[in-house]
């Protein structure tokens, strides 16, 4: 939000804004007080649910990232915060709905955790400054429930696949953001701490502008 990816917030009232994989909308709830009319979409009726309980005057919607439920060119921008791409097999099908529902020059702003996070230990530690797995292997991360269904699933793209399929799906690549591990922030989460965020990057954003010269043929 500090860094105006999606555009300064006094340009962003009355814009219309899908927020993509919203969890509880904490982005939509932004974007709604910067006077901005946000949409917030998620797969998930409990997180919707939650986004419900903490309020917000602005529509939630349960679909699908991969089958859109409105109309082309119906929105002005569009974002997702860790949301719906690294979940789906095949994140082409969801870039092409977000360029369909976007309107001419329409900007989508996503983050993902950064892809180098697959070759390192989730440690915090100096444990997890080694490298233990192939940056190149794209085996999926599976959690299985005691019935052994998969309860959790997290796809691996390289950077080069995340360019390539925003480039197929029709967007053209403004800027791709590595945020540096903030001075302040002197705290652990997870497998991250100031000692591997100031070495490795957390996170990847990519912002995208939709092109108008066309989408090529979807493959398969």
């Amino acid at each position: 939000m500090e860094a105006e990816l999606l555009g300064p917030p006094e340009e962003l009232k009355g814009k219309d804004v899908l927020e993509i994989g919203a969890g509880a909308a904490q982005c939509s709830r932004w974007l709604a007080a910067q006077g901005a009319r946000p949409v917030a979409l998620d797969l998930s009726h409990r997180q919707l649910q939650h986004a419900l309980r903490i309020g917000g005057s602005f529509p939630l919607v349960c679909a699908d990232a991969g089958a859109l439920p409105f109309a082309d060119a119906s929105f002005d921008l569009a974002c997702s915060a860790y949301g719906a791409l690294p979940f789906v097999a095949d994140p082409r099908l969801v870039l092409r709905e977000v360029r369909r529902v976007l309107r001419p020059g329409g900007r989508f702003v996503f983050s993902v955790t950064h892809p180098i996070r697959w070759a390192f230990p989730d440690e915090p530690g100096p444990e997890g400054l080694s490298v233990s797995a192939s940056y190149f292997d794209r085996t999926p991360y599976v959690e299985q429930g005691e019935d052994g269904r998969a309860v959790y699933v997290e796809h691996h793209r390289t950077l080069g696949d995340r360019v390539r399929d925003i480039a197929s799906a029709g967007f053209r690549l403004v800027d791709l953001v590595e945020p540096e591990w903030p001075a302040w922030n002197t705290a652990e989460w997870g497998g991250w701490s100031p000692l591997r965020g100031g070495l490795i990057p957390g996170t990847a954003i990519f912002v995208c502008e939709r092109s108008e010269m066309g989408v090529p043929p979807a493959e398969g």
